[in-house]
């Protein structure tokens, strides 16, 4: 298959967390790449993957389709990040991640254009909860506008500067405790950022094949609990952990809905209660991380790269080490 590395290229939500890497993946290989976003004033940091002129944010709102036909002009690739954790103003589920996913779809089809769209695992029309049920409904609607459309669903995303160990070590350089919501049993497959970021690089290339829906997870499957204890090993502090059953989790999540980013929305309850691993399915039928050829990294080799300002002493703390391993520091917090 001919790979063309001159392509202009429209990555929605490229200002975002995955996005800028998928910016400096596309801009190393050569393409022209267009970041739209609300606002492109906050987009600035994104120009500095690539050469001067090659990066450029553009405006486009998913809410509006104008915008979005604007942002799609002339492009040959269009590439769809936009999603949300939480719901908050007008930045809603049903309106970003279902329609606003279609209706860039349909932009891209009427510019010629060809789509990767990034979902999630776990997006499914009969899912408790809101925001994978309107993953589900994304991808039917691109499905139904673009058949050949490539759906990348990757598991939980880490990297440097992701909202969720960055998040908890935070947490535990302040609380005595850990929250483990059912018991930290749902199991995940944590994948670093830069490779998600190759593997959307790569459909625009076209070195894989398109129209299909692959599944993205690191090398290793983890259950929550094993994720907090792998983090507060990186940042060498001791913590407890308090179980939280799902019915707790949500009532407390109800008790601090009112806070403008609350800690936990019920709805991200009923996710943590499902499992979050690549499929038996897509293993099978070669729609995982070895269609691209990527040799996923480990929590354990990127972790230690940027929670290290969560360390007692930040970088200047010295864990003792031992045959196992690490070894918390005797100073340790």
């Amino acid at each position: 298959m001919a790979v063309d590395l001159n392509k202009t290229v429209t990555v929605f939500g490229g200002s975002g967390f995955i996005g800028r890497y998928v910016a400096r993946s596309l801009a190393r290989r050569g393409h022209r790449v267009r970041i739209a976003c609300r606002r492109p004033d906050l987009a600035y940091h994104v120009q500095v993957a690539g050469n001067m002129g090659q990066v450029m944010p553009v405006q486009a709102n998913l809410r509006y389709r104008w915008t979005i036909d604007r942002a799609v002009e002339g492009a040959d690739h269009v590439v769809n990040l936009v999603g949300i954790l939480a719901e908050g103003g007008k930045q809603r589920f049903a309106a970003l991640q279902a329609k606003g996913a279609g209706e860039v779809a349909e932009a891209a089809k009427a510019a010629g254009a060809r789509l990767t769209h990034l979902s999630a695992i776990g997006a499914d029309a009969a899912s408790p909860s809101a925001y994978a049920r309107s993953k589900a409904e994304g991808e039917a609607l691109v499905r139904a506008a673009l058949p050949d459309a490539t759906i990348l669903r990757p598991s939980i995303v880490f990297g440097p500067e992701d909202n969720f160990f960055n998040r908890f070590a935070d947490m535990a350089r302040l609380s005595p405790f850990l929250p483990l919501i059912g018991g930290g049993t749902t199991r995940f497959q944590p994948i670093y950022v830069n490779d998600v970021a190759e593997a959307v690089a790569m459909t625009v290339d076209g070195t894989a094949p398109d129209g299909r829906t692959y599944e993205l997870g690191g090398p290793e499957i983890l259950s929550f609990r094993e994720m907090m204890e792998i983090m507060l090993e990186v940042v060498n502090r001791r913590r407890r952990f308090l179980p939280l059953s799902f019915g707790t989790a949500s009532r407390l999540a109800e008790l601090t809905s009112w806070l403008p980013s609350p800690p936990l929305t019920g709805d991200q309850v009923k996710q943590l209660g499902i499992d979050n691993i690549v499929s038996e399915a897509a293993h099978r039928e070669g729609r995982d991380i070895g269609a691209f050829g990527i040799n996923p990294e480990s929590l354990g080799a990127i972790l230690p790269t940027y929670l290290v300002r969560f360390r007692p002493q930040g970088q200047f703390t010295r864990p003792e080490i031992h045959a196992g391993g690490l070894k918390r520091d005797s100073e340790m917090a």
